[in-house]
C-alpha cells in the first residue's frame, strides 16, 4: 500500500516540493501533439468511444434476447415460465424507473458555518488492522472541523497484532485530541462501538472503519442532514474503494459501490429511509441512539448473540423509533476491500446473512404506523428486497436448470442479460467519475452471475451463523506481526514517546488512554 500517497491525498499538511511543482505545472516538458488539455480531450474521446461500443453491443444483445424469449415462448406454448420471467422483468423495470426519478430528485444537504456545527465524536474500532489504523486516525484529525467540537476515540478490540502500538503512535502525534481504549479480548465490532458510544460527548456520533480514510470535508457533509432536518436520526456516508490499484476485484467493486451508494441510497434518502448506514462511515444523532444501544448490543438471532450486521441493526432501530435515515453524497470515505476471490465471498456472505436477519426485523414494524411521515417508499423497498431474496433465488435456480439442459441457448441469453444489467451502472459510473474504470461494470456483472450469485442463496439457509470471516490473521502472519511495533523512523522522537512496545493485554481490565493519562476501568 502506498502510505505516503494516501496521507497526501487525505489532508496531510506536508507536501513535497516536487508534488507542488507538478500541481502548478512547473518544470513540465511540453509533449508533441498538444498540452494537458488536449490529452484530457483524447482521454474523454477514448472513453466515449468505448461507451458507444458497449452500448451498441448491449442493444444488439437486447434485441437478440427479446427474439430468443419470443421464440422460447412459442416453443413452450402452455408453459407459464416465460410469462413469469417477463412479469419479473417488467416489475424490475418499473422499480428501476421509480428509483431513477427518486435519484433525480435527491439533493445533498448544504454545509453549515462553524458556529452552527454540532459537536461530533468520531469512533474508530480496530481489530488486527496494523499500520492502517494510524493513517485512518490521521485522516480524521486532518478534518476541516472545529477542533473544540471534535472528539476522536479509537478502540482496540483485543487485537493480536501490532494495532495497539500504531494507535499509541497516533496518540503521540495528536496528543489530547485522541482517546484510546483497549479491550482485554476480542469481543466483536459491536462491543467496541458500544464502549466508544458510552464514552462519547458529541451531539453527533460518527463511526469510521479502521481500514478507511476520509476527506477533509467529510465530517462537515456528514452532519449537514442533522442540521437541516431534526427528524434525521442517522446518515449514511458515501463509500468508495481505496485500494483500486491492487487488482481487478477492487476496481469492479468501486463501480458496484458507486451504483449502490450514489444511485440506490440517494433514492432511498429521498424517501427518508436509507436501509443501511455502512460500517465504513455512518453518523447518528446521540439523543436517538443512546436510549436503544443496550438493546442493540444485546441483540440475538435464533437464540444466539448477533455478532454481525451491527450497522443495519442500528439503522433499523432508528427507523423503528420514527426517525429518518439520509444519505450524504459528498461525505466520501475510501475503504480497503478484498483483493482475492475467497475474501470477497466471505465479505459478501456476511452482508447477505445480515440482510436476511434485518429484513425480518424491519418487517416487524415497517407495515405498522411506525412514523408520522409517509412510509410507502420504505415498504416498497422492503418488499422488493424480499422479492429478490425469495423469487429471485427461484429464478436463479430455474436459470441454472435450464442452463444445464440447453447450455448454448440459455448461456447466450444469460450473458446478454448480464451485459444489459451492467449497462446502466457503467454509464452511471462514467457520469459520476469521468473514468474509464466504468468498463469494469461489464466483467463484474458476468463475474457475479457465474461466481457470486450463489452467496445470497446460501445465506438464506444459513442466517444464524455469525462468524465475521474476514478479520482473523493467518497463523504465519500472526508469527510475523504479533509482536511487531513501529520502527524508530516512524516516531517523531524517542523522547516524546518513550517505549511503546505493546504492553501485555490485561486479563480483566480495560485500558483507557486519554492524552498522557492512562486509566484502568
Amino acid at each position: 500500500m502506498k502510505v505516503h500517497y494516501q496521507i497526501d491525498r487525505f489532508g496531510s499538511s506536508v507536501q513535497s516540493a516536487r508534488a507542488a511543482k507538478r500541481d502548478k505545472g512547473i518544470g513540465r516538458r511540453p509533449r508533441p501533439g498538444g498540452d494537458a488539455a488536449s490529452a484530457e480531450n483524447r482521454h474523454k474521446a477514448a472513453i466515449g468511444a468505448a461507451l458507444v461500443i458497449m452500448v451498441s453491443i448491449s442493444l444488439y444483445l437486447a434485441f437478440k434476447k427479446a427474439a430468443f424469449l419470443l421464440d422460447y415462448r412459442a416453443a413452450l406454448e402452455g408453459n407459464y415460465t416465460v410469462l413469469f420471467w417477463q412479469f419479473c422483468l417488467l416489475l424490475n423495470g418499473g422499480i428501476f424507473f421509480w428509483r431513477l426519478a427518486l435519484y433525480k430528485a435527491y439533493q445533498p444537504a448544504p454545509t453549515w458555518p462553524d458556529k452552527w456545527l454540532p459537536s461530533v465524536t468520531v469512533i474508530v474500532p480496530a481489530y488486527n488492522e496494523g499500520r492502517q489504523v494510524l493513517d485512518t486516525l490521521r485522516s480524521v484529525a486532518a478534518s476541516d472541523y472545529p477542533p473544540e467540537k471534535l472528539q476522536i476515540i479509537s478502540v482496540d478490540d483485543g487485537s493480536r497484532d501490532d494495532t495497539w502500538s500504531w494507535m499509541r503512535r497516533a496518540e503521540a502525534e495528536l496528543g489530547s485530541r485522541i482517546e484510546l481504549l483497549r479491550l482485554p479480548v476480542n469481543q466483536g465490532k459491536r462491543r467496541a462501538l458500544y464502549e466508544g458510544f458510552k464514552r462519547s460527548r458529541g451531539d453527533v456520533l460518527v463511526t469510521i472503519d479502521s481500514d478507511s480514510l476520509i476527506e477533509n470535508r467529510t465530517l462537515r457533509h456528514m452532519v449537514a442532514p442533522f442540521c437541516q432536518d431534526p427528524q434525521v436520526g442517522g446518515v449514511a456516508g458515501n463509500v468508495r474503494v481505496l485500494n483500486m490499484s491492487e487488482g481487478v476485484i477492487p476496481r469492479m467493486l468501486d463501480v458496484n459501490f458507486t451504483y449502490s451508494f450514489d444511485f440506490i441510497r440517494a433514492g432511498q434518502s429521498r424517501i427518508n429511509t436509507v436501509m443501511c448506514t455502512p460500517g465504513a462511515l455512518s453518523a447518528y444523532r446521540r439523543d436517538v441512539i443512546m436510549p436503544v444501544i443496550d438493546e442493540w448490543l444485546n441483540q440475538t438471532f435464533m437464540g444466539q448473540a448477533a455478532a454481525i450486521g451491527e450497522d443495519r441493526a442500528l439503522t433499523n432501530l432508528i427507523l423503528r423509533e420514527g426517525y429518518h435515515v439520509h444519505f450524504a453524497r459528498e461525505a466520501q470515505v475510501f475503504t480497503n476491500v478484498p483483493v482475492k476471490f475467497n475474501g470477497l465471498c466471505k465479505m459478501l456472505l456476511r452482508w447477505a446473512r445480515s440482510n436476511v436477519r434485518e429484513n425480518l426485523v424491519m418487517s416487524g414494524f415497517a407495515f405498522k404506523h411506525f412514523r408520522d411521515t409517509p412510509a410507502l417508499g420504505a415498504r416498497i423497498n422492503l418488499i422488493m428486497s424480499w422479492f429478490g431474496m425469495t423469487v429471485g433465488e427461484v429464478l436463479k435456480t430455474m436459470a441454472l436448470l435450464y442452463l444445464l439442459a440447453y447450455p448454448l441457448t440459455v448461456g447466450y441469453g444469460m450473458i446478454a442479460g448480464g451485459t444489459l444489467a451492467a449497462l446502466f451502472p457503467g454509464i452511471f459510473y462514467i457520469m459520476r467519475h469521468r473514468s474509464s474504470n466504468f468498463l469494469y461494470a461489464f466483467p463484474y456483472s458476468i463475474f457475479w452471475m457465474f461466481g457470486l450469485s450463489w452467496i445470497s442463496l446460501y445465506a438464506l439457509f444459513t442466517p444464524q451463523k455469525s462468524a465475521w470471516l474476514t478479520r482473523d490473521l493467518p497463523q504465519t502472519q500472526m508469527q510475523t506481526r504479533r509482536f511487531a511495533k513501529p520502527s524508530e523512523a516512524d516516531y517523531p522522537a524517542a523522547s516524546v514517546l518513550g517505549s511503546l512496545q505493546p504492553a501485555p493485554i490485561p486479563v480483566m481490565n480495560v485500558t483507557y488512554s486519554r492524552g498522557a493519562e492512562d486509566m484502568r476501568l
